[in-house]
């Protein structure tokens, strides 16, 4: 089983992206579970959302204390979020970020696992000419955990997108140039 964590703000998507994520990886005849930990949201506040996904029937039903994987949808909740607290040290954190590996490792109190990086908010800015970044952050964790493929990804997603926004067709290419580029842009891995 691959358990993620998703820290975000409320409005970017993390919660989205979290159930996309699940919706796809079922598609494929997978077990998931994906579902947000509500406070009280508000546009900006800090968001978590998790996935577990499995190839066995999932019998946990609680929050993700462990995770394999994180994903930070925003950098700038590194410091204000411990985004590392209970991340497994053969997992891995994947970030929406420009910075540098080397000046995220120094910010992520002393984690020494694998960093992978994507600058999700050009890219999003760049397909879908507005920041939502979940698009590209989605893709990355696909890539990063290898729990699809890229070719499971790419068609599970564009029916996902045909539903999703079955009254706005015309942002479903541009999501779909949002993906394909995440998928392509993940940096790093390296301890």
């Amino acid at each position: 089983m691959v358990e993620i964590r998703w820290h975000g703000r409320g409005g970017q998507g993390a919660k989205t992206a979290s159930l996309l994520l699940a919706d796809v990886a079922f598609s494929t005849g997978k077990f998931i579970q994906g579902f947000p930990e509500y406070g009280p949201e508000r546009m900006g506040a800090p968001i978590t959302a998790y996935n577990r996904i499995s190839e066995t029937q999932i019998r946990t039903h609680s929050n993700i204390y462990e995770p394999d994987y994180v994903v930070v949808v925003d950098d700038s909740l590194i410091g204000p979020v411990d985004v590392t607290s209970g991340l497994k040290k053969d997992g891995a954190i994947i970030i929406n970020t420009n910075e540098d590996i080397e000046s995220l490792r120094n910010k992520l109190n002393g984690y020494t696992g694998k960093i992978f990086t994507i600058d999700a908010s050009k890219i999003s800015l760049e397909c879908l000419k507005a920041n939502f970044p979940n698009t590209p952050m989605l893709a990355a964790v696909v890539h990063v955990t290898g729990i699809l493929s890229e070719d499971e990804l790419i068609l599970n997603m564009k029916e996902a997108f045909k539903h999703k926004f079955a009254k706005k067709p015309e942002v479903i290419e541009p999501n779909m140039q949002a993906l394909i580029k995440g998928y392509e842009e993940i940096k790093g891995g390296t301890k």
